[in-house]
């Protein structure tokens, strides 16, 4: 990676381990940070989390060869950019640092869901990744702030007390024709009707509880690069 690097133009500096890279990030800025997930003793997501505690705003890109999604979940709860698997895709690592570069021109979102934990979770993965997040709980708040804001993308809950996700989603294309929203559900059984007629009336997808954070974030930048 050092070498690629170099010739691509980058300085680069190496580090072993998770504390050799703490003690490196104390002594020098760096734009951009690539970190294994595995390693000995500290492994990379708490290396990541006590690198933030150092430098918050600093762009970190897990990577991996393992399967250790819970690890993967975290890290991009923290607030990673991105995770890249080995063997190393060289082409998109470059690509990655070409696109970190405008990571804080972000976008818009609206979330609708009446569960404060999501909300919540949500709002800190997204406002790491240097998005400007709005909470609704329910449709009704959520028609009065789409009034207010145009949003780039609305993830709404389809199970919602009074107005539910269906017909809060059809009153917000009402406002605007041209809305991306992308109904999420931990109900799949259940809300499979309105999540189909969401569907059929143009929603841009459905996810399903718990989310699984690298797809969400995946979706957002497909959406936003599209627009």
């Amino acid at each position: 990676m050092s070498l690629v690097l170099k010739r691509k133009g980058y300085e680069v500096s190496i580090a072993n381990d998770g504390f050799e890279a703490i003690d490196t990030v104390k002594e020098e800025f760096f734009d951009i940070i690539f970190m294994d997930i595995k390693m000995p003793v500290l492994n990379g997501v708490e290396t990541y989390k006590k690198i933030k505690e150092i430098n918050e705003k600093i762009i970190i890109i897990m990577m991996t060869a393992y399967a250790v999604e819970d690890l993967i979940q975290d890290a991009l709860k923290e607030g990673a950019y991105g995770v890249i698997y080995k063997p190393l895709d060289f082409e998109k690592i470059l690509s990655l640092i070409e696109e970190s570069k405008d990571t804080k021109q972000g976008g818009l979102i609206l979330i609708v869901d009446d569960d404060p934990g999501t909300c919540k979770t949500l709002e800190n993965i997204l406002t790491k990744k240097g998005y400007d997040v709005v909470i609704s709980n329910t449709g009704e708040d959520a028609i009065i702030k789409a009034k207010e804001k145009i949003f780039d993308i609305i993830f709404i809950d389809m199970k919602l007390p009074t107005l539910n996700g269906l017909e809060t989603y059809l009153e917000l294309k009402k406002i605007n024709p041209k809305l991306i929203a992308i109904v999420i559900t931990a109900y799949h059984q259940e809300m499979d009707d309105l999540v189909q007629e969401a569907m059929n009336n143009s929603a841009y997808t459905c996810l399903t509880k718990p989310i699984n954070i690298e797809d969400m974030l995946v979706l957002i930048n497909e959406i936003l690069t599209k627009k």
